[in-house]
This record gives C-alpha cells, structure tokens and sequence, in this order.
C-alpha cells in the first residue's frame, strides 16, 4: 500500500517461518519523480532508534542492507493496515494507550529537553532528509492552497466549495504559511513523517508502527496532528455512510474516545516525561514543561487541519473519504473534513489543548455540512 518501496514476503515451506523485505525504488512510482535510496537507510535507522525507545510498537528490524537497498523485517501478516480495518468499521480497544505511549517516547525523548545538545545534532544531521522533506512542504504546506503544480485533485461536485474554503481563504493562506515556516524551522523531535492509520499494523491487543521514511526533525504535533486527523477520517466515514443502529453508535463512540485518549494520554505522558527525565537545567524551570507540551499541542491541531485539507483535494487521496461511492455522502465527508480543518488550524493556539476539543468541533461542524 506503498508508492515508494517494493515489499515482498518470504516464506520458508518447512518450517513455515516467515519474513518481509522491502526493497526500495529511487523514484515515487504514481509521479516518476527521482527521491534517491537514503529514505531506506533512514527507515532501518528510524526503526531500531523506535524500538528502543517504544519496544514492541514497530516491527524488528532483522538485517539492512545497504548495498541492495533492502531491509528485512518482522512479518506482520497477522495484523491488519489500520486504516482499512478502520473503513470496515472494527473496534481496537487499547489502542490509544499503545499510540500515546509510542508517540511520547519517540518524540519527546529525542528533544533537546532529554538529551546531550551534541546527540540530538548529530540525529539531525543524520536524519536531514531533504527529498522526502520537500514533498512534505510542498503536498502539505502549499498545494492544497496553490494548486502552483495544477495537480490538485477536486470532487467535481465540491469544487467550488473547495475553492472558495481553500483557494480563496487568505487569512488561511497566513496561518498556513506560519505552519510550514515552523516545519522548516523547529528541529524540536525527531518524528516519523508520515504517522496515518495506512502506517499502523493492528490486531487485537497489539499495535505497530512501520514506514516512517519520511523521518526527520520536525515539530512534534507534526505526528500527533497526523494520527488525530487520520482518525476524523474514519469518523467521517462513519458518520456518512453507516445505517445508524448500535454497530454505528459503538464504532462511534469508539473513534471518538480514541480521539480524546490519544491526545490526553499523550499529554499526559509527555508532561511526566519532561518533568522525569529532563537534562537541560533551564527546561527544569517550574512551568516549562507545560508551556512546552501547549505548544506541541497548537502544532497538532494545526497539522491536524492540513493533513484533513491535503487528502481532500490534493494526489495523495485516502480511501475512508475518495473511497465513499455515494456522491452525495462523499460531498458531506469532503465538507465536514475541510470545516473541521480549518478551525483545527485557525484556532489552533485558542483551543484543543485537550481531545474533546476535537471532539466538540467535529459535531458542530457535521450539523453546520449537513445544511450547506
């Protein structure tokens, strides 16, 4: 479910064990669009930097290959892509401990608050990323808006809705452009680049993280922005496209304490972090840590209004909302999703200091899509 690597299972006919190898391509194959081989070496790093500091949340690493460009890895044949188990409407109790808990470790224990000034700059350094980086500002930060490259991809129905809410909107267009100078600028953790429910492999009890070749530093609401707004998606499809009864009022409530946990959890977990394992003598100061999780807190709700904008209209669709085949019900998602978004980033520095911020919007915003 991939555009930039090959995956293949191997399984040995004996013994019945099994592995992966992915194997990268230096193009993105939907754009022919040249990206190099080092976002496989990032991976293999990224991963094992991941499982030490959230051990069983991604999958192990068994070797890298730097010659052949290829990584072998845990078979995770048993586990369902999270994000077409969520289309299918099932229910995973737990899993905002397990994502709070990964997005804590991976990304407040790799700041400059835990540790040395000359590990995390060597990390940095490591981990530039500049290929993969640049389609991020330029999918995320400019084209929803721009359209500069003409690639944009609207619902025809929808299409003058998506330009008068995302063209037209310059106080949007301000705010935006506030988010992609702190993603260029913030070198605050370093995230996974790319934390959406297609990245998640799940089963009952048990969640993995994988593909984060999109890793570099970043501001950290980059990745939690990501997974709330990932999460809205399987709302909206919900919302739209189920017969209401209890199966829809249970997958529902679901989703939504989903939400609420995984922003609280990892609130929570991140501000015993800074207060536990703190090394920087002025981040010690009674009051930093929290102000320092508001603003990652800001940054995820203004990443979590981009990611809801860019799967709307830009090339890289997600199927919870492109794949509704009702056009009317397609129409309702595509609005609830952009509304949402754009208050997500707008009052990003007012409000969602808590998930049932989120929460609040989403209904608000579903009553107000439903009469346009």
């Amino acid at each position: 479910d991939g555009n930039i690597n090959f995956v293949f299972r191997i399984v040995d006919e004996k013994t019945g064990k099994s592995l992966i190898i992915k194997h990268s391509d230096i193009q993105v194959r939907s754009s022919k669009r040249d990206i190099g081989l080092d976002h496989n070496r990032i991976e293999a790093e990224i991963l094992d930097i991941q499982q030490k500091l959230a051990p069983g949340l991604v999958p192990q690493v068994y070797l890298y290959d730097k010659v052949m460009c290829c990584i072998c890895m845990e078979d995770l044949s048993d586990y369902e892509n999270m994000r077409y188990a969520m289309i299918a409407h099932k229910i995973f109790p737990g899993f905002a401990e397990q994502i709070s808990t990964f997005m804590a470790n991976t990304l407040i224990k790799t700041t400059d608050n835990i540790i040395k000034p000359q590990e995390k700059r060597a990390l940095a350094k490591n981990f530039t990323n500049p290929d993969l980086c640049e389609i991020t500002e330029r999918l995320v930060y400019t084209e929803p808006y721009k359209n500069t490259l003409g690639m944009n991809k609207e619902f025809e129905p929808n299409k003058e809705f998506l330009k008068r809410e995302l063209y037209d909107d310059m106080d949007l267009h301000l705010e935006v452009a506030k988010l992609k100078e702190d993603f260029k600028s913030n070198a605050q953790s370093l995230i996974h680049g790319d934390l959406h429910t297609g990245s998640i492999m799940i089963k009952p009890g048990s969640a993995k993280v994988l593909d984060p070749e999109f890793a570099c530093y970043a501001p950290a609401g980059y990745d939690v922005g990501n997974l709330i707004a990932n999460l809205i998606f399987a709302w909206t499809n919900a919302k739209v496209t189920m017969e209401e009864g209890g199966a829809k009022d249970a997958f529902i409530s679901w989703v939504e304490d989903t939400i609420i946990k995984s922003v609280d959890l990892f609130k929570e977990k991140a501000l015993n972090i800074l207060k536990e394992e703190t090394t920087d003598a002025m981040a010690k100061t009674e009051g930093f840590a929290e102000l320092y999780i508001t603003g990652i807190l800001a940054d995820t709700a203004g990443v979590a209004g981009l990611e809801l904008n860019r799967r709307v209209i830009g090339t890289a669709k997600v199927k919870d909302i492109a794949g509704i085949e009702d056009a009317n019900k397609r129409v309702l998602a595509e609005r609830i999703c952009v509304l949402s978004a754009k208050d997500f980033i707008k009052n990003r520095t007012k409000a969602y200091q808590n998930g049932a911020d989120y929460i609040k919007t989403i209904h608000d915003v579903y009553e107000k899509a439903k009469k346009l």
